[in-house]
Parts: structure tokens; sequence; C-alpha cells
């Protein structure tokens, strides 16, 4: 009987157990050293940041802020990376700048209609942050963005009200020096550790 259960047990723990994946990445040729066979072969990049040392709780609850601002703010800079890539070659593929200036303000209109709420509740650090992550996922400034769509004029507007707010459209994105921590928390939030 004794026996009977233990291979049931074991069947039963076969069973449940799960194969391994199957590597996908790619095996490069290798060569022999000392009778060791080197295989070369890419693997996907995997970052590692430093832990985080805080000098008081204060400077910590600020951290935690931030990656809370960070992550409410990136799904609409994703969105702004994607409809760019959308609708860019549709608005220069038309013919008149009429046709342009109408594709532009049906598309105002239904993102103002999304996130006019949204954005209400927001706060001017959350639109500094907004920016500074449109930069990155379109690698161009929101200035040079609006001067592309909707006109010099618009853009130099636009900086002015920004300039306003202590926001500059103009500002790039720089991951290893100003901006290292938001390239950090980016980083994290796109591989699932946020």
């Amino acid at each position: 009987m004794k026996r009977f259960v233990f291979i049931l047990f074991l069947m039963l723990g076969a069973l449940l157990t799960g194969a391994q994946e199957t590597d996908s990445s790619e095996v490069h040729m290798g060569y022999i050293q000392d009778g060791d066979t080197i295989i070369f072969k890419n693997i996907k990049e995997i970052p590692v940041f430093p832990d985080r040392e805080f000098r008081n709780n204060r400077e910590y609850r600020r951290y935690t802020r931030y990656i809370q601002k960070v992550k409410k703010v990136y799904p609409l800079a994703v969105e702004a990376r994607e409809l760019l890539n959308e609708y860019e070659p549709e608005y220069y593929a038309l013919e008149t700048q009429k046709e342009q200036r109408k594709l532009m303000k049906q598309l105002e209109k239904e993102l103002l209609d999304k996130h006019k709420n949204e954005l209400k509740t927001w706060s001017i650090s959350d639109g500094r942050i907004l920016l500074k992550l449109i930069n990155r996922e379109t690698e161009r400034t929101p200035y040079s963005l609006i001067k592309d769509f909707r006109g010099g004029f618009s853009a130099t507007f636009w900086q002015g009200i920004a300039k306003l707010f202590r926001n500059d459209l103009k500002a790039g994105y720089d991951p290893d020096e100003e901006d290292q921590v938001l390239e950090e928390i980016v980083t994290l939030i796109e591989l699932g550790y946020l």
C-alpha cells in the first residue's frame, strides 16, 4: 500500500511539474579551448541598478511619490508615441495645409475628450514629467512636435505658457545625467518591476 501511494505521489508530481521553456536566444558558433567548448550566445540585456539609499524618511517619501507620478503619466507618453507613429505618415501624405489642420483639430478633440477629466487633476510636476517622457518616447522635444504639426507661432505660444509654469518645451531628455532617476523608474516599469 505504501508503495502504491509513493508511486501515485511520484506520478502526480510528474504531471504537475511544467516543462522548461525552450531557449529562444540565438546560438552562434563557438570554439574549443583546452578541451572545453565555449559557445557564443546572444542573451537579453538585464539592467541592474544599485539599491537606493535614502538619508531620511522624507527623501524616501519623495522618491515613492515620484514613482507614483511616473506610473500615472507614463501611459500617456506611450500613447503619444503610438499616435505619432500612426498619424505622422498620414499627416504628411495630405495635400493641403487645410487638410492637415483638420486632421490635427480632429485628433486634438479626440484626445481632449478622452483625457480631459484626468488632466484636470494633474499637478505642474506631472506635466513636467510628461514632457520629459514624451521626449523620451518620441525622441523629439514637445516644442519640435508642436512646431512640426501646428506651426512656429503655436509652438512659441505654448512655450511661453509652459515657461509661466516653470516648464520648458525645448528641454531635452538626458537619461545619463539629469534624468537618470526617471530613466531608471521607466525601465523598471517597462520590465514589470514597478
